[in-house]
């Protein structure tokens, strides 16, 4: 409850006026016109008509295919949110990044598990909950908590499965942790995730302004980010230590499978993501632009062109995730740009 009342204040008091100050576009798509039985079509049948019914309602309506086809892109876009409230929730996503993850390094100078990841198991499980670490933990849990919700309010991305297990796995790993007392390898982890994706908003916002060169650099910072810190240090520091460390300093127990089982599946979709970026960092460095970050969340009702040679002709579409037209985030970079939305 605390974190949405805090995103509120911070869209209305922050966000939204230095968007206007940066000139983030505040006007949605444009709107298509009122028809009862296309909106039938639309809400209870299909948001991409195929051609035979294409045809079908250019005779029912005596509109062309294109007029149509127009008109559903229109509607699909409607879905999708502004420029300036995806700026307002990347600047919120962005503020909360940088904070915990600025908290979470000056927590963990003052640890000895910082530096020896086995000081993570002396004196386990009778280790104490620090009033430090207890807070760490319920910012972490309470935001992903509000992430894995709000998933189903916004736009819905193509990702939405993917994502929705990733939440699922760190509210689950969170929680475990917590319960077992497991806290203190939680803390590098979390510290360490955090790092990339403060660079990703920062890239988003960058987009929205339409800074391209800031833009595609950030991105590509993210992508080192993320690759060194998900494909490196985590397997290397982290694995390490609950697979083969924890397991000398304590033996067998089922707490210590079911830990790692978690840490693995997070690991699978480190791979997955990584591929994903590395695409993109690829395309960016052939082509001298950003050509997407299919990471996280690209929208379902992705802004279209279509283009018809003839009147009714097949519908044809020319997906462009750009700014102009969307997480996850949301296809982050798309078209040259960065595009929207973790």
């Amino acid at each position: 409850f605390h974190l949405f009342s805090h995103s509120s204040v911070s869209h209305r008091f922050i966000a939204k006026p230095c968007a206007l100050g940066l000139k983030v576009q505040a006007n949605g798509p444009q709107k298509a016109q009122p028809n009862a039985i296309l909106e039938k079509v639309f809400t209870a049948i299909t948001k991409h008509p195929d051609e035979k019914r294409l045809e079908g309602l250019s005779k029912q309506l005596d509109w062309d295919v294109r007029s149509i086809q127009r008109w559903f892109r229109q509607r699909r876009n409607q879905e999708k949110p502004s420029t300036l409230r995806k700026f307002c929730e990347s600047m919120w996503r962005f503020t909360f990044y940088l904070y915990i993850f600025t908290y979470g390094v000056r927590f963990l100078k003052k640890t000895p598990w910082l530096w020896n990841t086995r000081q993570c198991w002396n004196g386990y499980p009778y280790q104490p909950l620090m009033p430090d670490l207890h807070y760490y933990y319920i910012v972490e849990l309470s935001f992903y908590w509000s992430l894995m919700f709000s998933q189903f309010i916004d736009v819905k991305r193509k990702d939405f499965g993917i994502m929705f297990t990733h939440h699922i796995v760190t509210v689950t790993l969170i929680t475990f942790s917590y319960v077992t007392n497991l806290t203190r390898v939680g803390t590098l982890i979390l510290c360490l995730h955090d790092a990339a994706d403060i660079v990703l908003e920062a890239a988003k916002m960058a987009n929205y302004c339409k800074c391209q060169k800031l833009s595609d650099l950030l991105f590509l910072t993210f992508a080192i980010v993320f690759i060194v810190s998900r494909l490196g240090i985590y397997p290397l520091w982290i694995l390490n230590t609950t697979l083969f460390e924890l397991y000398e300093a304590l033996g067998n127990f089922p707490a210590l499978w079911v830990f790692n089982v978690l840490l693995m599946v997070l690991q699978i979709l480190h791979c997955f993501w990584s591929y994903l970026i590395i695409k993109a960092a690829y395309k960016a460095i052939s082509k001298g632009k950003v050509a997407k970050d299919s990471r996280s969340d690209v929208e379902s009702s992705s802004d279209e062109e279509e283009t018809v040679p003839r009147t009714k002709a097949p519908h044809s579409t020319i997906a462009s995730n750009g700014t102009s037209g969307a997480n996850g985030t949301n296809g982050y970079l798309t078209g040259g740009t960065c595009s929207e939305e973790h």
